[in-house]
């Protein structure tokens, strides 16, 4: 009975100094084993709001791949409309400068014009110095 009274210490022939570190081995691979599980569960958190994330980055992605498209559409009209507007500026160039060969062309008959008058107006100022001195006239 002297045997009781050790208790679990002496099973073996083992005693307290072997059994307690391995109690702790024990205790430590399971606190381990729990601080991978909650690892886990953070790693498996941190990924499925990941997966959120990317799916909606996709969806932004895809939203500015449509923008580019519609941009580059948009820069090819406006290509096109540039090259009208070049096109349009060439033809204005020729249209004044044949508005201006036209104004020459008026310019030199108001020249004669004038030039053609310019004796009639003698005659008229001869008339009306007639015509004052005859007492016609006003």
């Amino acid at each position: 009975m002297a045997d009781k009274g050790l208790g679990y210490r002496d099973i073996g022939g083992r005693g307290a100094d072997t059994r307690g570190p391995e109690r702790q081995r024990f205790k430590k691979l399971a606190q381990a084993a729990l601080n991978a599980d909650m690892t886990v569960d953070q790693v498996e958190g941190i990924l499925a709001d990941l997966g959120e994330t990317l799916v909606d980055m996709n969806k932004t992605i895809s939203g500015l791949d449509g923008a580019i498209d519609t941009m580059d559409d948009t820069l090819s009209k406006l290509s096109v409309t540039l090259d009208q507007v070049d096109s349009t500026v060439a033809s204005m160039g020729d249209i004044v400068a044949r508005l201006e060969q036209v104004v020459t062309r008026v310019e030199a008959l108001v020249s004669i014009g004038e030039a053609a008058l310019r004796p009639l107006g003698a005659i008229e100022s001869a008339g009306r110095s007639v015509a004052s001195r005859l007492g016609i006239g006003s």
